[in-house]
C-alpha cells in the first residue's frame, strides 16, 4: 500500500511539471477600452442628441421645441373622441388622432397642447383614468410626432 502511495505520487509531480511546461502562464494582451470607443468617450444627453440639435436649431434661437401633453393610447377612435369631449367640457382644448410614432405607442391618442397642458392636474388625470381604463399620459414633442393617416 506504501508504494502504491509513492507511485501516485511521483505521477502526480511529473504530470505538474510536464503540464507547465506545456501550457506556461502569461498575462492576456488586453486593449485599452479608449481604443474601442473611439469618438464616442464623452456622455451624451438625450437632448443633445443629433435630433433633438435639429429640432432645436429649426425652431428660432434660443426657443426649445414644444411639447404637448398627449392621453390615451386606446384601441379604438369612439374612446378617443369621447375624451376629447370630455377634456372640452373642462374647458381643455384637445385633438384626438391615431398616432404612430415608437414613443407613443401606436393606437388613438388626444394631443393637449402646451397651453393648455397647464390646466392638467393630478386630480382630474387621477379621475379620467378611472373613467378610461386604458388611458396613459405621455409628454412629447408636438411637431415631431405625425399622425398616421
Amino acid at each position: 500500500m506504501r508504494w502504491l502511495f509513492l507511485l501516485l505520487l511521483v505521477l502526480n509531480v511529473f504530470y505538474y511539471v510536464w503540464h507547465q511546461q506545456e501550457a506556461p502562464l502569461r498575462a492576456k494582451d488586453v486593449t485599452p477600452l479608449n481604443l474601442y470607443r473611439g469618438s464616442q468617450q464623452d456622455i451624451h444627453l438625450l437632448s443633445e442628441t443629433a435630433d433633438a440639435l435639429v429640432r432645436r436649431d429649426a425652431s428660432k434661437p434660443g426657443e426649445l421645441p414644444k411639447t404637448c401633453a398627449y392621453l390615451g393610447g386606446f384601441s379604438r377612435l369612439e374612446t378617443a373622441r369621447q375624451l376629447e369631449q370630455r377634456l372640452a367640457a373642462s374647458g381643455i382644448i384637445a385633438r384626438a388622432a391615431p398616432l404612430s410614432s415608437p414613443e407613443a405607442g401606436g393606437g388613438f391618442w388626444v394631443q393637449v397642447p402646451s397651453e393648455h397642458a397647464a390646466k392638467l392636474n393630478e386630480t382630474l388625470l387621477q379621475n379620467l383614468s378611472r373613467e378610461f381604463n386604458e388611458l396613459k399620459h405621455k409628454i412629447m414633442p408636438c411637431e415631431g410626432v405625425a399622425p398616421s393617416g
